[in-house]
């Protein structure tokens, strides 16, 4: 078990007094059966009411609408946790699901249906031809063996690019660039998966030794897939490794671009130049 602390700040300069319009901050870790929150605190610098809920993915919400002007909005976010997961391969996938391909079960299918359907349908053709290309799911082959290949593909050869544009690349542009952030390698691995008939969802959260290129002040995106068993298994596509107790998940989401980790607008004049900066650090206490 290890001890964890989180540290995420968001500021915003906005040079003149706006309408801050209401806020959903997604910064408290998912937990489960291998992390724990021991303490968790949010300060926001403007008057404001905050409201915690829950979506339709058991993410933990904060809802933040304010009761004033402001000219910068400050949101720091401190979360101390327990981590326990220390074996990401230990685990059995049931008899039925072992091998690809395989079908799931009537009920499991029902809800995994929406998480086995393409986010970008258009780019389909594009991951088809790249799967073909690794010459994987062509043939029956271990489950995790498919998933580990296509997982270590990306990772292997593409290039990592810390992009400052919000949002997420189509799985078919980062196929032309052969680069993008880890959110982008995400996608593609969802779609890969989806496209072979796995279900599999998108991860919003926290490294706590990322790759020396991702660099300090970021968050880190990955993807789940969901094997009968042991259930939702982390793969990280940026690094090709099996998520362990080095990954965090703070959200999860049908869709890679549903789950940042600030989202809000504001009301102000035309001439505004706003200004943004993050920072994040995930530190290990000591015991």
């Amino acid at each position: 078990m290890r001890k964890l602390r989180i540290d995420h700040s968001t500021e915003y300069g906005f040079g003149s007094q706006v309408t801050l319009l209401p806020h959903n901050l997604l910064l408290r870790p998912r937990e489960s059966h291998g992390l724990r929150i021991v303490s968790s605190t949010l300060s926001i610098s403007v008057p404001h009411r905050l409201r915690w809920q829950r979506d339709a993915f058991d993410n933990s919400v904060a809802l933040v609408t304010f009761s004033m002007p402001a000219s910068s909005l400050s949101l720091v976010s401190q979360v101390l946790i327990e981590h326990f997961d220390e074996a990401p391969l230990d685990f059995i996938v049931e008899p039925q699901a072992a091998f690809y391909p395989f079908s799931y079960s009537p009920e499991d299918a029902i809800v995994l249906a929406p998480l086995c359907a393409p986010a970008w349908p258009t780019a389909r053709p594009a991951v088809a031809d790249w799967l073909r290309g690794l010459a994987l799911g062509q043939a029956r082959i271990e489950t995790f063996v498919l998933l580990d290949q296509i997982n270590r593909a990306i990772g292997r050869d593409f290039r990592y690019e810390a992009r400052e544009e919000p949002g997420v690349q189509s799985p078919s542009l980062t196929l032309s660039r052969r680069s993008g952030s880890c959110r982008d390698f995400a996608a593609l691995f969802i779609e890969a998966c989806r496209h072979l008939g796995i279900a599999s969802r998108f991860v919003s959260g926290y490294h706590t030794s990322p790759p020396q290129e991702i660099g300090p002040g970021s968050t880190h995106a990955w993807a789940e897939v969901y094997l009968p068993g042991p259930g939702w298994k982390g793969f990280d596509p940026t690094a090709g490794v099996v998520t362990g107790s080095e990954h965090i998940p703070v959200a999860v989401a049908r869709h890679p671009e549903l789950v940042p980790p600030v989202a809000g607008s504001y009301v102000g004049s035309g001439e505004l130049h706003p200004s943004m900066r993050v920072w994040v650090r995930v530190e290990t206490l000591p015991h």
